[in-house]
């Protein structure tokens, strides 16, 4: 098939008045804080959206920028751009556009206003809000009635933002009217119960996101674009359903060019693994809700989200008339190239976004967007400047996991002659063990992908091949890249030796060895998944953690939905003090407990494997040590190292 009519309708262009979105892939709003402390935009963050441009996105979305000052107090909000900062943010906002629109993409900018759900500030008691009330998570602070008046300046004052938005070189603008923000909250029968012309019926509640797009229009010309972004429905009890959400999509329909079909109340509970799912939700979850807008709508295009990674499945909903657009935030994280990629017959180069979260976490941790299996994300502008090595090299990668591939398709790519020996019969090191479990399934994809590259790359790869100083002499490598992993770690723990005790690895592999009841020691990431996945099969299991519950909250959180499913709790602040024939002998502060049990799992960490990668310190005259085996981290890590040990090399 010819390059690109395998996708070609994702890859159609899209014209609204005069501007041209080269393809329906539109890079959705991430949020990024990397900022000053004035709330202006850094190089770093300037290059993040750029590179996305770069990819072929035909549109990217800066994400949420306050349109004032008033009601900003929400969470984060205070970390993004505020556009009536204009002294500050007007060179850097222009900047930014140009570095997006000079690549061929339409530079869009979301507003938003925080409205009931803004937090208390110093002295402000009382927030604006559709009706009044108490505030939806500090009771600290009441929600009051917006008047009129108020009303009316809010519309002017996002018209003015676009017209300044405008002004700065963006293309389009969408205004944020889903996940819990004001405009939502007027759409929301549960939050908005005025009686007056902004309340009651759908057309009511909707004429407050309606005149701000006709306000926009006019003000920016008929021919500028205005996305809306909605929740076709709320997926929480008590929440509006998706008949609401194409009564809020018809009202809109014809004065929004563009509906950007969302879901979910980010300030309601139980919503975020909705709009924003997880491992353990299917892809294209949401799409359901833009389908069913999309048989309603009659004069706007219809956009959708949420956990899309597979070219096929994005293609599948265009072609098939689900939606227009398909929007990708997390996706594109992952593989900011996927435009490119679909056009140019690359599919298998393409990276699927794993959905583990590390981008969010990082991003609300340190303000920055880092991905777990595209080691470049976050450092765009260090990627922008390829490696200026003195001499290309002989190189040799000792171990194919994780760290071993990365590290060898990075110096590959840079020019080195690359040698990668796996002392094993397989690449992929310890990720070998979940690639068969369902909701892992993209780790397998990972590794194919990994697999590809260093085929097409032209990597000597060498199985059943362990890296001795007796090997090293022999293929006499200018630098060795000691990649070797780690094994399971093995505390002083009485019987942890036993047979009855088998490695997360190991029942990973193969869940029958876990035979009747099972204790997991360990409620790290590991041993959650690996909890989740027994009892999914129908096993009996229960997790024991030595540290406290706020010391481990952070892990449990992420599976806090899938724990609840299969009613699995995690035992905080339980030791086990001595693995027995019959069971596990636990202390709890200072009491002692006996747990039955047939199967022990040791989910306790890993070890590095120091001494092997000690015996090839000197075999080459550099040396870098990376991944598990020099300490044991995530995946985010081992691939960022790996990637930048890579282009030291000869440096």
């Amino acid at each position: 098939m010819e390059n690109g009519m395998k996708y070609a309708h994702i890859l159609q262009p899209l014209r609204i008045g005069n501007t041209v979105f080269r393809n329906r892939f539109f890079s959705a709003p991430t949020g990024l804080y990397d900022l000053t402390p004035d709330r202006v935009p850094t190089d770093d963050y300037i290059a993040y959206f750029e590179r996305k441009a770069k990819g072929g996105c035909a549109s990217v979305n800066i994400g949420e920028c306050n349109i004032d000052d008033e009601g900003v107090g929400s969470p984060n909000s205070y970390e993004v751009p505020n556009l009536s900062e204009r002294k500050w943010n007007k060179e850097a906002l222009g900047k930014l556009a140009d570095a997006i629109t000079r690549n061929g993409a339409v530079a869009t900018i979301e507003l938003q206003k925080t409205g009931r759900i803004q937090s208390d500030e110093p002295g402000r008691m009382m927030v604006l809000s559709p009706s009044e009330g108490p505030h939806p998570y500090d009771s600290r602070v009441k929600c009051r009635a917006m008047t009129e008046e108020e009303i009316l300046h809010v519309i002017d004052t996002y018209a003015s933002a676009a017209e300044y938005a405008k002004g700065r070189g963006f293309g389009m603008v969408t205004v944020h009217a889903g996940h819990g923000w004001l405009l939502h909250q007027f759409h929301c029968p549960n939050s908005n119960r005025r009686t007056d012309k902004w309340g009651g019926n759908p057309e009511n509640r909707c004429r407050f996101t309606v005149a701000v797009i006709d306000e926009i229009h006019r003000r920016c010309g008929r021919d500028f674009p205005v996305e809306v972004r909605i929740s076709g429905s709320e997926a929480f009890e008590g929440g509006y359903g998706i008949e609401e959400g194409v009564e809020i999509a018809k009202q809109l329909d014809g004065h929004a060019d563009i509906i950007h079909v969302s879901c979910g109340n980010l300030f309601s509970p139980g919503t975020d693994f909705h709009t924003h799912p997880g491992i353990f939700q299917e892809e294209g979850m949401n799409v359901k809700y833009a389908a069913e807008i999309k048989k309603h709508v009659k004069k706007s295009y219809v956009a959708t989200i949420g956990a899309l990674t597979s070219l096929d499945v994005l293609e599948e909903i265009v072609a098939s008339g689900k939606a227009d657009i398909v929007e990708m935030a997390r996706g594109l994280i992952c593989d900011p190239d996927l435009p490119i990629k679909a056009k140019s017959g690359r599919e298998k180069e393409a990276r699927k976004c794993l959905r583990c979260f590390k981008c969010v976490g990082q991003d609300y941790q340190d303000g920055r967007l880092f991905c777990a299996i595209n080691p470049s994300s976050g450092k765009e502008r260090e990627a922008a400047r390829p490696p200026q090595p003195l001499s290309l090299r002989k190189v040799l990668v000792a171990g194919g996991g994780v760290a071993g591939m990365q590290a060898a398709i990075t110096a590959r790519g840079i020019g080195h002659e690359v040698i990668l020996c796996e002392k094993g019969s397989e690449l992929g090191g310890v990720l070998l063990c979940e690639k068969d479990v369902p909701f892992k399934q993209r780790i397998g994809d990972y590794i194919e992908r990994q697999k590809y590259m260093l085929e097409k790359l032209g990597v000597e790869v060498r199985l059943n091949t362990p890296v001795t100083p007796e090997l090293c002499a022999e293929i006499r490598p200018d630098a060795i890249v000691a990649a070797l992993g780690a094994v399971t770690a093995t505390p002083p723990i009485p019987g942890l030796d036993s047979e009855k005790v088998k490695t997360a690895v190991e029942v990973f592999t193969d869940a029958s060895l876990a035979r009747g009841k099972s204790v997991i020691l360990g409620a790290g990431t590991t041993g959650l998944e690996l909890a989740i996945y027994l009892a999914s099969l129908g096993r009996e299991v229960r997790i024991l953690e030595a540290r406290s519950a706020s010391e481990a909250a952070g892990t449990a959180g992420t599976y806090a939905a899938q724990l609840k499913k299969y009613d699995l709790t995690v035992e905080y602040g339980a030791r086990a003090d001595a693995i027995l024939s019959d069971g596990v002998r636990v202390r709890v502060d200072e009491d002692e407990r006996f747990i039955p049990c047939e199967t022990v799992i040791n989910a306790l960490g890993m070890t590095p494997r120091w001494d092997e990668a000690d015996a090839l310190r000197f075999c080459a005259a550099e040396f870098y040590q990376i991944g598990d085996c020099l300490r044991a981290r995530n995946l985010m890590a081992t691939t960022s190292e790996a990637w930048t040990a890579a282009r030291n090399i000869g440096c």
